[in-house]
């Protein structure tokens, strides 16, 4: 049987970066608390409030998504020379790159807030799709060690279907994460208006 977890946007904890470029707010990782040395996974919403170069993680497989602002551009260093660049302009724009990359990053105008998703290389894999609510009701399967479904923005119904026999959605508002563990062959409906990211991990 699936075991679900609901995390409340309201009771994240900001911890304030050491170079003063921004905030970040974890939202659950593998093994529960764990450093940045130490995670299997991790998943966080960070405010950035200023440019400069991104602190690397070798062996860490990111993820980022836009949720609120102008945007950043991140312009990633080559080892074999050159730059390559990732645009992230508009609300749900995705970037996905190596943590031990050198990146700088950019503001567009002010500061933004992104979802990051972190996964350590060999311990993990991870995907993550965008649903929207409205126009996409038709019911998913999810099978994975851990799905994540956060609410990017809006406020959207999460019902899943086999976990009890009169299931009753979940309301998930801007920055509330359902944690899932143990699925197989869950049947899940989404609805409502807004968008979610669904995250899926699989332990290696």
């Amino acid at each position: 049987m699936a075991r679900t977890t609901l995390i409340r946007g309201a009771d994240l904890v900001a911890s304030p970066w050491k170079n003063g470029g921004g905030v970040t707010r974890e939202v659950a990782a593998v093994p529960p608390g764990a450093g940045l040395d130490a995670f299997v996974w991790r998943v966080s919403i960070a405010d950035v409030a200023q440019a400069g170069p991104f602190s690397r993680f070798a062996g860490i497989d990111r993820t980022l998504v836009l949720l609120s602002g102008a945007g950043m551009v991140l312009e990633e260093t080559q080892e074999a020379g050159g730059t390559q660049v990732h645009a992230l302009t508009q609300a749900l724009d995705v970037a996905r790159f190596a943590g031990e990359a050198a990146i700088d990053a950019r503001l567009v105008d002010g500061a933004t807030r992104d979802f990051n998703l972190m996964v350590r290389r060999g311990a993990a894999t991870a995907t993550l799709e965008i649903w929207r609510g409205e126009g996409d009701a038709q019911p998913r399967e999810l099978s994975a060690d851990v799905v994540l479904l956060f609410c990017a923005a809006g406020s959207m119904e999460v019902t899943l279907g086999n976990v009890q026999p009169d299931p009753q959605p979940f309301t998930l508002a801007s920055d509330d994460t359902l944690c899932i563990e143990a699925v197989s062959a869950l049947t899940c409906t989404v609805a409502g208006h807004g968008a979610l990211l669904a995250i899926s991990i699989r332990y290696a």
